[in-house]
């Protein structure tokens, strides 16, 4: 017996056949292209269809399909919403795959990626043994993944977790709006930000930074292994938020570790160590003691495997 897992991302879909232990038959990626709305589900009905073939091929029975989406998945209509996808503003996802399959006897289970990526880690990464872990996924955005007692926290219409708003300076600023204070300050996009803002008001500048025509934060981390200023500020920065907002995880979750990852988490685990520290001050001062801090032992694998875990779980409640 296996499942199937997807990962949809704003700009490709993974997917892959799990075993119930965890070890991944199979895997393929697609990249999306221009596709849209209706056409990013037919995409992902395909891949579904692909892998049930090759399942069949090799004597495999797949029971159950888990999705990872990039945005909030509602769990009773099963639609979802996907700002980086046009046309999946309400989405409706699991009717789509349920339709296509109604012939299977698959289930279908839908959730954000922020859930399936601690998901992964506690079925097979940094979190397995743990029933209270959050993953902070830092990438062009920022969310975390909250389970607490062994399950998902996913709040009173789903979108738990959505900690790019956590608010950590005042006063508010409109440029806030659309993102968040924390995901400004913080996220990869954010990064960029900051660094362009350091660059306006530095006209004496001169190093790496100044002539990148599309900065992006692997630039940032890759000035800052060379001593650069502007870099070294940005980060210096980026750091403090990392640590309140790490601190403020800590006392209101006491979990017993925190995985980071994310493109951003990648070259920003060289400072693990140092937003402990910072999380430390601000922290409750028990709860900083026990938690852990770790990076991501699945990488860009998390999303993946953590559909393949929400699949099998599905498993468990229908049964």
């Amino acid at each position: 017996m296996a499942v199937i897992g997807l990962d949809l991302g704003g700009t490709k879909l993974a997917a892959a056949i799990f075993a119930t232990d965890g070890r991944m038959l199979r895997k393929q990626i697609v990249t999306l292209g221009q596709r849209t709305g209706a056409v990013v589900g037919e995409l992902v009905r395909s891949q579904i269809e692909e892998l049930l073939g090759v399942a069949r091929k090799e004597g495999i029975g797949v029971e159950a399909v888990g999705v990872s989406v990039p945005g909030i998945s509602h769990s009773q209509t099963g639609k979802v919403w996907a700002p980086n996808i046009p046309g999946w503003d309400d989405y409706p996802l699991r009717t789509d795959i349920l339709a296509a399959f109604k012939e299977e006897p698959i289930t279908a289970t839908i959730d954000s990626d922020r859930a399936c990526y601690i998901l992964g880690e506690a079925w097979q990464g940094a979190a397995r043994g743990c029933a209270n872990a959050i993953f902070l996924a830092v990438g062009t955005g920022i969310g975390a993944g909250i389970m607490i007692n062994g399950e998902i926290l996913r709040g009173a219409n789903d979108i738990a977790g959505a900690i790019g708003w956590l608010a950590l300076d005042r006063p508010f600023e409109p440029k806030y709006v659309s993102c968040g204070c924390f995901e400004h300050h913080a996220s990869g996009a954010g990064l960029v930000k900051v660094a362009k803002e350091l660059l306006a008001k530095d006209k004496r500048y001169a190093g790496p930074l100044r002539n990148k025509a599309d900065l992006i934060a692997h630039d940032i981390f890759e000035a800052h292994a060379s001593n650069d200023p502007v870099a070294a500020k940005v980060l210096v920065e980026a750091i403090e938020y990392w640590g309140m907002a790490t601190a403020n995880l800590v006392s209101l979750f006491n979990p017993e570790k925190i995985i980071f990852g994310g493109g951003v988490f990648g070259p920003g685990a060289q400072f693990l160590n140092v937003i402990y520290t910072e999380a430390s001050k601000w922290a409750q001062p028990i709860s900083i003691r026990q938690v852990k801090f770790e990076a991501s032992q699945l990488g860009g694998d998390a999303g993946l495997v953590g559909a393949g875990c929400l699949a099998l779980r599905s498993l468990g409640e229908n049964r």
